[in-house]
């Protein structure tokens, strides 16, 4: 296998796109797509949606392996999003761009016009996608607030946000936007953490300049204010002593004899910490566990019957099978002993019948552990003849199953362990108000859960409990500490190559594993600079 030189992280913007809405501007997201082996390209990340702009900056980064020895084929595509489904298919396309990870690097900066899909240009759009190398895993964590803000709304107040930006060569770039506070001009701003390099480039000297708006719906956010400073002066703030700024709008000091600002931005807390990486953590000893859980629900379909589900074509496939042997072939080099734990959900199961929705696919309670990923799908093949599929579709008991190992691995207060439960499925859950309270039980605990649907079902409910779109909500109000669901509809991966739903599937589970660690505060098992001496690390 190839050896990632570096990591590299890269920012996006875009100017002059294409207007597609009436009445208001285009809402655009970027989407950056990566080619494989075989030259067919899979997802690796989306910016965020940002609202009637033809100009937008993206906050989020797409952040990507370097391989010096490969060409690494990539493709940015914008849409405007307008409404809240996953497929871009309905949405309309602006433009995209394909270039090599190579070319981005060796310029750093690189700025080149949209074409559509027949290679016309998209009108006068153009991307710049800049490449930083990421040697820095320090993180400022940031408390701010801020207080007598000017109002700049007729009706009701002003809903400000800040946005910060690091110092480059070429001019201010995005490092961070906060939330919006609604009709606010005293807000307080939730806790936020930005990577030192994205804000600094690891320089505590280097100027910060932070800007705070009024946001409109209409894209046209009026500019309350602004400020430059640097780490240095903000890591001075403590609780107890914030650091101050003063929020200045240079039109109004000009116009105003006696203006002073437009209100205070007060920093309670900005702490430096070092993050450990996903690489960190697995280098150190963390073990990822891998359960699966298959669906033998009878909205599937007979098994004998070609137009079933769980039908095993001549070729010896189907797609659970492929789902399965994907996953779990990336998963399986994480996990030392490769005994893998499988279960079945929604079937009558002999000998006495009763409907199950946890059975092991070996039919062995006591060790429903199958050996390698050859070993769960010899338990599949040979359980499926044997059960009656039935229903309903119930989630939460195989969730809560795993929840309890990831209890007691929790219970040694090392990051030893994380356990990913991938749930194949051929679509509308029946028990949706204790699957929610499952996985927001789940968000406080080492865990992942990756749904996978199958067939052609309406999979809304999966794309509600993938919390991409905010936090999800159990039934009692209470919210998912973190977002720890990942959906995917297998038919967005029907012609793509075999590690295509592999990686779109586990791009979020090493964000999900360093995020969870990082919040209980936990070094890797044998992290070399906690350990004391004649101390041996956890295996």
């Amino acid at each position: 296998m190839a050896q990632c030189v570096t990591k590299v992280e890269l920012t996006v913007s875009c100017e002059n796109l294409l207007d597609k809405d009436v009445g208001s501007k285009s809402d655009p997201l970027c989407v950056l797509l990566m080619s494989n082996a075989s030259d067919q390209w899979y997802e690796v990340g989306r910016t965020e949606r940002v609202q009637n702009c033809l100009a937008p900056k993206f906050a989020k980064k797409f952040l990507i392996d370097y391989y010096f020895e490969l060409m690494q084929k990539l493709k940015f595509a914008v849409y405007d999003i307008d409404n809240k489904t996953i497929d871009l298919g309905d949405d309309d396309f602006l433009g995209e761009l394909e270039c090599t990870l190579g070319q981005v690097v060796s310029t750093r900066k690189l700025t080149r016009p949209l074409v559509l899909k027949n290679k016309k240009p998209a009108g006068k759009g153009t991307i710049t996608i800049c490449a930083e190398e990421i040697k820095d895993n320090r993180v400022a964590n940031f408390e701010v607030e801020a207080r007598k803000l000017d109002n700049k709304d007729f009706f009701g107040k002003s809903d400000p946000y800040l946005e910060f930006y690091k110092q480059t060569e070429t001019g201010w770039q995005l490092a961070h936007r906060t939330e919006v506070v609604n009709n606010n001009l005293n807000p307080t701003w939730k806790p936020f953490r930005i990577p030192l390099q994205s804000l600094c480039g690891g320089d505590m000297d280097k100027p910060i300049k932070v800007e705070c708006y009024d946001y409109d719906n209409d894209g046209s956010h009026d500019l309350i204010g602004n400020f430059e400073t640097n780490m240095t002066r903000l890591q001075e703030a403590k609780h107890g002593s914030p650091a101050e700024f003063e929020c200045v709008n240079s039109k109004k000091k000009q116009k105003k004899k006696n203006y002073k600002n437009s209100g205070v931005v007060s920093v309670k807390l900005c702490q430096v910490v070092k993050e450990y990486t996903f690489l960190d953590y697995i280098m150190g000893g963390c073990q990822i566990n891998f359960t699966v859980g298959v669906d033998f629900t009878g909205s599937n379909g007979d098994p004998r019957s070609p137009d079933s589900l769980h039908y095993i074509s001549p070729n010896g496939v189907n797609e659970y099978l492929t789902a399965i042997w994907s996953v779990g072939q990336v998963i399986q080099d994480y996990d030392s002993d490769k005994m893998f734990p499988a279960f079945g959900f929604g079937a009558q199961v002999p000998p006495t019948w009763q409907v199950s929705h946890e059975f092991p696919l070996n039919f062995n309670p006591s060790n429903p552990f199958c050996t390698g990923i050859e070993g769960v799908v010899e338990a599949y093949r040979a359980c499926l003849p044997q059960v009656k599929l039935y229903g309903p579709t119930n989630f939460s008991p195989i969730i809560n199953h795993q929840a309890q190992f990831a209890t007691q691995a929790l219970q040694q207060t090392t990051a030893s362990q994380y356990f990913v439960l991938l749930i194949i499925t051929d679509g509308v859950i029946t028990d949706l108000d204790q699957t929610r309270s499952a996985i927001v039980n789940a968000s406080r605990l080492p865990m992942s859960i990756i749904i996978v649907g199958v067939g052609g079902a309406d999979f809304s409910a999966m794309e509600f409990l993938d919390g991409d779109n905010g936090h999800l909500r159990a039934p009692t109000g209470e919210v998912a500490v973190r977002d720890i669901v990942q959906f995917v509809p297998f038919r967005n991966f029907q012609n793509s190559p075999k590690e295509a739903l592999a990686q779109s599937v586990l791009a979020e589970i090493p964000g999900q594993v360093v995020n969870f660690f990082n919040m209980l505060k936990l070094s890797p098992p044998n992290n070399p600079a906690q350990k004391a001496p004649g101390q041996s690390g956890q295996s």
